[in-house]
């Protein structure tokens, strides 16, 4: 059986990467004719403005054959402008091959090269091309191109020396045998532990044949998932329109007419694949299916975009390489201004990194782009393929903006029949980290449906700063809380709470300006080099010492702001008559050195924002009231991080204060209904409104003033706390009455430590003949009801008859008793809640059980009682 490899060409501009494509399709039989980048009939340059240019600008696919093994060849660009394009090429390469030039070495868009296979984990193999024209040896290139690993080694020679030098294994293998097995080399290469270089000629070609039958012994039988997966990494149109959507096979199989899947939560999608393609070069075949490990392309996708994983595929993160300027795009005398917008939005689709936006209140449109070449081929892309004429106005920076430090946002949401809150934990990320996001909830707290949408709509829109409305960056955003009601809660809510959240805490964090920095590499004539010195300290940079280059040129590096650099490379062409060129790439985003200059110029106002606010929205007397963000955190039903430390961090044996049950307004809007509907109106009007945690007493008329009852009687129903705490559940299944009879010990511990008055109720109404019992046990009432007498009967009676005396406490999370103690004006306190609060007086509850747990000693009273009424029974039998 054939192996199978996907192989990407990666290089800098003009090392030649398409030439040596063409040497490997010529010498494997798959193009009868050799073409050339210069004579523009190269087999993967398809496009005119390749052919023009002399540039790769798309990346192409090329499939052939060496000995058994089928080689599918992924052409990436070459150019600074097009990075965007070969990074997502990238993640679908098993290895990759990188071309330097042995002329040139290693150069800034190398570095960029390197970085990103780096980052993906993709195995190396590198190929120094234009040997025949370098004057040095083969080891001064090995050690020159050092600068990218001190583990690249000649594979030329013996390979079994170069990997003992990597790896003490193989050393001792070489030391004892004279060898290291091919087997053992090749694992080193796939964990990026050592890297082959091979040399040559490729328009010679001169150790092309090297290269390939390495190649074609670096693949492997993998293991693939069964389940269908893929990964979407180029979207293009043919000469008839249709959409192509280009992906890598990560699972399973893929055949037409196939259902498949793609996005998450409200954003999930289902469509049907009409067409497969193998494409090599401009030409293809149609094909029935494709395997696990082939990169193939399908029609019939309208929503799959580059990066997205359909099926089974996790979608993968956002791209590390960033467009650095925006420009106004001018449309040519009577062309359509929404005409324009909707043709640069489907070319959005085929370049991610293009982003277009257009601007309601100067109705104007702006792109972002990677630099003046990539604005030309844009700008003959929209003539070709559209008939439209535009033009580009002039260039401004694209800023970001991350958070001072870190900091807690919360976003509430609740208009009348809607309710969500989310807590979102934002902390700043070093330079280059881009977004992050994660959940630390408990599924008890909130269900994993909600939390997984929480995150989608983290990730699915641009966040916007508050200092210029820029887009953050370089910030982990982190879901600590959320709640949703039963009824009233929909998707649409969630997504309401959490953009509120995230920009409530970047409010109270407060914002950094960032600016974009560029990676230059210049080569100037030896008599320039002190002049460009001094422009790039002027410019802010920090160049490093020259090196030299070609002949009676010097070479100097520098990161520099984009906003410092922007024209900066046809001031030097002009300097130097030609002489002197440049190299930038993206290096990463910094704060910006004259962030009050930009900041004073954009006159941006955060609250007038209206597409992103801060402010919360809560219920109040049937309507929806809007929350100062600065005031949201007093109204919020959750608690915050810092009082849930509090309250973690409390000592063992402390009087704690009730915790009374902090429903939802839509949650007591419906207990009312329904009290009100059965038994009449209810005066406890307070409970309705959403109120501050604390309301000082101060403030409220002396009139309207109650002192508080005298003490606390707590109604705890204990089958409900049984069922509802997780440190229950083993032991009430392995000996249901030893938990209870440790429940009990535990109320006693608890109401001796706060000095609570607790009645711990039991249901027993099912035993027959059962009298029911109310007996003190040690410092507490145990209540076991009596037969046809529900937990709810008594707390009904019983908070009836005690609300005059002292404040009655109800712990429960059922409903009905919830309703019942509403009724009767008593406070109620869900289980979960209860354990929280047990948790702060007693320590941890597991260890408690841990440490008192005696299985198997105890007897219920529902057990005397059934005994008694089976022997009464036989009594009157006999």
């Amino acid at each position: 059986m054939a192996g199978k490899l996907t192989v990407g060409l990666a290089a800098h501009v003009d090392a030649g990467k398409t030439t040596l494509s063409e040497a490997m399709l010529f010498l494997s039989g798959a193009v009868r004719r050799q073409g050339r980048v210069d004579h523009g009939d190269a087999f993967l340059d398809t496009e005119q403005m390749e052919k023009e240019r002399g540039i790769t600008i798309f990346s192409k696919e090329a499939r052939l054959t060496w000995g058994k093994t089928d080689l599918t060849l992924v052409d990436t660009p070459g150019h600074t402008d097009f990075a965007g394009e070969t990074e997502r090429a990238i993640s679908v390469m098993d290895a990759a091959v990188l071309v330097i030039s042995a002329t040139e070495g290693v150069q800034s868009h190398t570095r960029t090269l390197w970085k990103l296979l780096e980052r993906s984990g993709v195995p190396v193999i590198l190929f120094a091309n234009k040997m025949d024209r370098y004057e040095g040896s083969r080891k001064e290139l090995i050690t020159a191109l050092g600068a990218l690993s001190d583990r690249i080694a000649d594979f030329t020679g013996d390979p079994s020396e170069a990997a003992a030098l990597c790896d003490e294994t193989c050393l001792d293998l070489y030391l004892r045998d004279g060898a290291v097995p091919e087997k053992r080399i090749r694992s080193l290469i796939r964990e990026r532990k050592l890297f082959p270089c091979f040399f040559g000629a490729a328009l010679k070609n001169e150790g092309v044949e090297p290269l390939l039958d390495f190649l074609a012994g670096f693949a492997e039988e993998k293991e693939y998932p069964k389940e269908f997966g893929a990964r979407v990494y180029k979207i293009a149109r043919d000469p008839q329109g249709n959409r192509l959507t280009f992906l890598k096979v990560t699972g399973g199989e893929l055949k037409t007419r196939d259902q498949v899947t793609g996005g998450t939560g409200e954003n999930s999608w289902t469509e049907k694949i009409a067409e497969i393609r193998q494409y090599s070069g401009a030409r293809y075949s149609a094909a029935q299916r494709a395997a696990a490990g082939e990169l193939c392309c399908v029609t019939g996708l309208s929503k799959a975009m580059p990066g997205d994983g359909l099926g089974a595929e996790y979608i993968k993160g956002e791209q590390t390489l960033r467009p650095c300027y925006a420009c106004r795009v001018i449309p040519g005398p009577g062309e359509d201004l929404h005409k324009v917008l909707d043709c640069l939005k489907t070319l959005t689709e085929e370049e991610p990194l293009l982003q277009t936006e257009f601007v309601e209140a100067r109705r104007e449109i702006r792109v972002h782009s990677m630099g003046d070449v990539y604005l030309e081929v844009l700008r003959r892309q929209m003539k070709d393929r559209f008939g439209i004429e535009i033009s580009f106005g002039e260039t401004s920076v694209l800023y970001r903006e991350t958070i001072m430090a870190p900091a807690e946002g919360v976003g509430h949401y609740e208009p009348l029949r809607h309710y969500a809150e989310v807590h979102l934990w934002m902390e700043p990320l070093p330079a280059g980290s881009g977004l992050v996001f994660d959940t630390d909830v408990s599924t008890d707290d909130l269900a994993l449906n909600w939390q997984r949408l929480i995150l989608t709509h983290l990730q699915e829109k641009i966040h916007r700063g508050i200092l210029t409305g820029a887009p953050i960056t370089d910030m982990k955003i982190t879901l600590i809380a959320g709640k949703a009601h039963l009824k009233h809660t929909e998707g649409g809510d969630f997504r309401q709470a959490t953009y509120r959240a995230v920009r409530q805490g970047l409010m109270k964090a407060g914002c950094v300006l960032l600016e974009p920095y560029l990676s230059l590499e210049i080569t100037v004539p030896q008599e320039a080099l002190g002049r460009v010195m001094n422009d790039l300290t002027l410019m802010g940079g920090r160049p490093e010492g020259p090196e030299d280059a070609e002949e009676g040129l010097r070479k100097i590096r520098a990161v520099v702001p984009a906003s410092a650099c922007r024209n900066y490379a046809r001031d030097l062409s002009a300097r130097t008559g030609g002489a002197g060129r440049m190299i930038a790439s993206f290096s990463a985003y910094l704060p910006c050195a004259e962030a009050e200059k930009v900041i004073a110029e954009k006159a941006y106002d955060p609250l007038r924002d209206v597409m992103n606010p801060a402010d919360s929205v809560f219920c109040s007397h049937g309507a929806g009231v809007s929350v100062p963000w600065d005031q949201v955190e007093q109204y919020m039903h959750l608690p915050l991080k810092e009082e849930r430390k509090k309250a973690e961090a409390a000592p063992a044996v402390r009087t704690v204060g009730a915790a009374p049950y902090r429903g939802t307004a839509e949650e007591e809007e419906t207990l009312r209904h329904i009290f009100e509907k059965t038994y009449g109106p209810v005066k406890a009007q307070r409970l309705m409104n959403p109120v501050p945690k604390e309301t000082p007493a101060e403030k409220l008329p002396e009139e309207k003033r109650t002192p508080a009852p005298e003490g606390e009687i707590l109604l705890v129903d204990g089958y409900n706390v049984l069922f509802a705490w997780d440190e229950w559940k083993d032991r009430v299944q392995e000996n249901f009455d030893a938990a209870r009879m440790q429940l009990t010990e535990l109320m006693c511990d608890y109401a001796g430590m706060t000095g609570r008055e607790v009645i711990l109720v039991f249901d027993a109404y099912k035993v027959k003949g059962n009298p029911g019992s109310a007996e003190k046990y040690k410092n507490i009432y145990v209540v076991y009801t009596r037969e046809a007498q529900t937990a709810d009967a008594y707390i009904e009676k019983t908070t009836l008859l005690a609300r005059n005396r002292a404040r009655v406490r109800v712990v429960t999370s059922d409903r009905p008793e919830q309703l019942i103690a509403l009724g009767n004006e008593a406070l109620r306190t869900s289980a979960r809640e209860f354990r929280r609060e047990v948790i702060g007086v007693q320590g941890s509850v597991a260890e408690y059980l841990q440490k008192n747990y005696r299985p198997g000693t105890e007897r219920s009273l529902e057990r005397l009682y059934k005994e008694a009424w089976k022997k009464s029974r036989e009594n009157n039998d006999a």
